[in-house]
Order: structure tokens, then C-alpha cells, then sequence
């Protein structure tokens, strides 16, 4: 079966969407063969382009007994698929106050003893759509590598496919989240130029500027935003532009 029109020739396939067959075109990812199919995504989806990790998927393929998975927004439809959405993993996520945590791998340990049933079989990192070595970082994590960990999982998007299929049951993407943030918040060197401007911030340097904005009209606020330089000049000093402008 085909859909034709003057342009374009697009070939049918069949998919098998909880349990029930759909003929859909062959080049849509499995997101848009599910809307082309009649589906409406109320949850389960989310940016579309990879980023958030709201579509997991696992789906089989006819007369393979190996289980595939991937992102719904990213997966293009094969002949045969066999199609169901994981779009969220109940995996349990530690409760704690941040303000409290120190930058230490036992902050870690503690909040997540399960780190230590990993049993280093690489299902998660296979698993994985973005590619990250998980069960690496996770190693990294227990050798107490909090920063090293932390850049493994850098491109992590809490999808939970990772945790999908461990056979220690760890809920990887919860513990990177965590090492992410102690690194991002404790370890990781803070920028001099972004401490200054800061505190020009914190010092009232632009309250003028912020308060006439707030005050103009929206043709004034279209007309400052149209005219405005683009690339302003900064001192170095102050991170101020040089004419002192609002935009």
C-alpha cells in the first residue's frame, strides 16, 4: 500500500501499537506514526527533538526475541514493530535538602545504597539512547569520583531505560541527577567574571534601567527592542555597556 500524490510516493507499513496494527508511512519516527495513527499524546511527550527524555520506548520487531528501545521522537518506524511507551519508570528518588549535602561520596552512599548492587553487566548503558556509559559512571561513583561521574552523565535526560533494565534494580538516572548537582554546586570552580557580575547585579546597578522598562509602553518597549545593539560593547571592568543603554 502506498500514498500517492503528484510529489511524493511514501510506502506503507504495518505497526503494532499495543498490541493493535496501524499502516503508517515509513519515514515517520514512531512519535508521528503514532499521531498519524489516530493516537493523541497527553503525556509521555514532551520537546520533541531528544532533549527531555518524556517518550522512552521499547518495541520488538517480528521473529526477533530481543527487546529494543529508544526515543519515540527519534526512532524511525521499521515493518513489524511491536510498540509500547514507557513514559514514566517508577523508580524511587531520595528525598533530601540539598542546602544540607556536602561534597562528599558518602552524601551518596547513604541516600542511595543501592549504588553498590550494581553488578556490572552493562544492560543500562546499552539501553541507553543518548549514548552515556552508564554503568562506567556508576563505577566512577562508587570509587567515590564525584566530578568524573558528573561529566559521564552530562547528556543524561532522565528517560529511566537505564533503570528499565538493571538487574540490580538502581535507579541510575536519579544518582547521576544528584552527583550532577553536588558537582555543579560544590566542586565544580566558579567563574571570576560571573562572581562580578553578580554583585553588580546585587548592587543596584541596573534598578533605573529595570524600573523604565517596567514603566514603558509596548510600543516604546517594540521600538527600544527593534533599535537595540546587538552585540554591545562591555567594559571590562564592570560588564556594563558603554553607553549605559537598557537594551
Amino acid at each position: 500500500m502506498t500514498i500517492e500524490t503528484k510529489e511524493m510516493k511514501t510506502k506503507m507499513i504495518p505497526i503494532f501499537v499495543m498490541g493493535k496494527r496501524y499502516e503508517v508511512p515509513e519515514t515517520l519516527t514512531i512519535m508521528k506514526a503514532m499521531e498519524y495513527a489516530g493516537f493523541k499524546f497527553i503525556r509521555g511527550c514532551g520537546c520533541r527533538g531528544g532533549i527531555c527524555g518524556a517518550c522512552a520506548t521499547v518495541y520488538g520487531k517480528a521473529g526477533d526475541y530481543k527487546l529494543y528501545s529508544g526515543l519515540a521522537c527519534q526512532t524511525v518506524v521499521e515493518p513489524n514493530m511491536y510498540l509500547t511507551q514507557v513514559p514514566f519508570y517508577p523508580a524511587n528518588r531520595a528525598v533530601f535538602d540539598y542546602s544540607a549535602v556536602e561534597a562528599k561520596p558518602e552524601e551518596i552512599f547513604q541516600l542511595y545504597p543501592e549504588l553498590f548492587r550494581c553488578v556490572a553487566c552493562n544492560s543500562c548503558t546499552k539501553v541507553c539512547p543518548m549514548d552515556v556509559e552508564v554503568m562506567d559512571a556508576i563505577a566512577q561513583l562508587k570509587r567515590g569520583n564525584i566530578a568524573r561521574a558528573a561529566e559521564m552523565s552530562f547528556s543524561c535526560i532522565q528517560c529511566g531505560l537505564c533503570t528499565s533494565r538493571c538487574m540490580g534494580e538502581l535507579p541510575q538516572y536519579h544518582i547521576f541527577q544528584l552527583a550532577r548537582r553536588i558537582y555543579g554546586g560544590l566542586i565544580a570552580p566558579r567563574a571570576q567574571h560571573l562572581q562580578e557580575a553578580v554583585k553588580i547585579v546585587a548592587s543596584g546597578r541596573y534598578e533605573e534601567c529595570l524600573q523604565s522598562l517596567m514603566k514603558a509602553g509596548d510600543a516604546e518597549l517594540r521600538k527600544l527592542y527593534q533599535e537595540r545593539e546587538m552585540e554591545p560593547e562591555m567594559t571590562g571592568e564592570d560588564w556594563t555597556p558603554k553607553d549605559k543603554k537598557c537594551l
